[in-house]
């Protein structure tokens, strides 16, 4: 398979697991479909790494290695313009492991952190941030009735970031090979 066409390949896959990671990342701004006043919303959302991240990062990379891999091997494309073309490629598949990075670091900390939630006295807090990852509530599910109030804010938040958190560690990856695949296609050719 020549290099066009491998870009082809990694730029049709990213957009789909880059809109996904877009709408998992506002979804968890409406928990159960609720819409809640700003100060309710766990913090680690407003960092937008599925809209930013994994979304907008991703999908920059995946345009340019769409028009990859067209007619015939790589469009037979030569010399500097196919140099300068690679070149963009692997720009902006760094961008987009980047993304997919960033991604993966704020959803692993929203996991390990917990969300924010009414515990039933009608204050928000997080009540299970801790400095320990031997009592996460993610391996004590007993502890998930502590939340009352948005209704089911820990799975609807281990569900989305967990997601989000296996879409970025994915873009990563691919943009990774898209990255050592333009560095080829740059230097030995595309086909």
């Amino acid at each position: 398979m020549c290099t066009g066409k491998c870009s082809r390949c990694i730029g049709i896959i990213l957009f789909p697991l880059a809109l996904c990671a877009i709408v998992s990342n506002i979804l968890l701004y409406f928990p159960n479909g609720q819409v809640l006043q700003l100060s309710e919303i766990t913090d680690l959302v407003w960092f937008f790494h599925g809209i930013l991240g994994a979304g907008i990062l991703a999908i920059l990379p995946a345009f340019m290695m769409l028009g990859a891999g067209g007619a015939g091997c790589c469009a037979n494309r030569c010399g500097v313009s196919r140099c300068v073309e690679m070149a963009l490629q692997v720009f902006l598949s760094l961008l987009g492991l980047a993304g997919g990075v960033y991604c993966v670091v704020f959803s692993s900390m929203a996991l390990t952190g917990g969300p924010l939630c009414d515990t039933g006295d009608g204050e928000y807090i997080y009540p299970f941030r801790n400095n320990t990852l031997e009592y996460n509530y993610l391996f004590n599910q007993t502890t998930w009735s502590i939340c009352k109030e948005p209704e089911n804010i820990i799975l609807w938040n281990i569900v989305l970031f967990s997601i989000l958190l296996a879409i970025g560690a994915i873009e990563a990856v691919l943009c990774f090979i898209q990255v050592v695949n333009g560095l080829i296609g740059c230097i030995c050719g595309t086909c």
